[in-house]
């Protein structure tokens, strides 16, 4: 049956809707531990594109587990998988013509280069939230390392699961040395060139 399997081409392109939309589309993807502060900069970010009228859409981890991802476990296999299928939804934005923000610990790098080759290179911004384990566990806003340390979460990142850093990301971001208004502002201020250009 794969073998049938035809893709099918419509007659609005992606080019189209960017021209439309009056702005590129792209992926801007968040990756760090649990309790960095992704998703609250993230946020934070998309208010202000929003604002100044550029189309978006946030994607967010738990939000994905409780959905599209929800027959996925914290295996090394299925943390594949889950960024795999983020990856590939992000894509179809893109099409869409969204800036697209995606927020996932995506602790594997591997994963994170299969996500630039699905999206494209050009159509990717890969920012790392370089929040210190120790910090995040200070943190720890939804109780998730009390729990790893008490061996009731098994594969926690960071604490019996690996995290592998990005060596060069396009932006890295200390939330222990710049608020989340600020990091957001940076991130903004970087993808200014990249929203006016057309990545065709």
């Amino acid at each position: 049956m794969e073998k049938n399997i035809v893709t099918h081409s419509y007659q609005v392109s992606r080019h189209e809707r960017r021209v439309r939309n009056n702005h590129n589309s792209f992926l801007i993807w968040f990756t760090g531990l649990s309790g960095s502060g992704k998703s609250t900069i993230a946020n934070l970010v998309e208010k202000k594109l929003f604002s100044k009228g550029i189309s978006t859409y946030s994607l967010d981890g738990d939000n994905i587990r409780k959905g599209i991802n929800n027959d996925l476990s914290f295996s090394p296999e299925d943390r594949t998988e889950n960024i795999r299928r983020i990856a590939e939804v992000a894509n179809l934005m893109i099409d869409a013509g969204l800036v697209v923000l995606a927020a996932f610990v995506s602790p594997y790098k591997k994963d994170r280069i299969n996500i630039r080759s699905i999206v494209k290179d050009v159509n990717f911004v890969e920012v790392f939230v370089n929040t210190s384990l120790e910090e995040c566990e200070r943190r720890d806003v939804k109780g998730l390392y009390k729990k790893a340390r008490a061996g009731e979460i098994k594969n926690m990142t960071g604490i019996s699961a690996p995290y592998e850093a990005p060596e060069d990301p396009d932006i890295e971001i200390n939330t222990e040395e710049e608020s989340a208004q600020e990091a957001a502002d940076r991130i903004v201020d970087f993808i200014q060139d990249k929203l006016k250009k057309s990545n065709e």
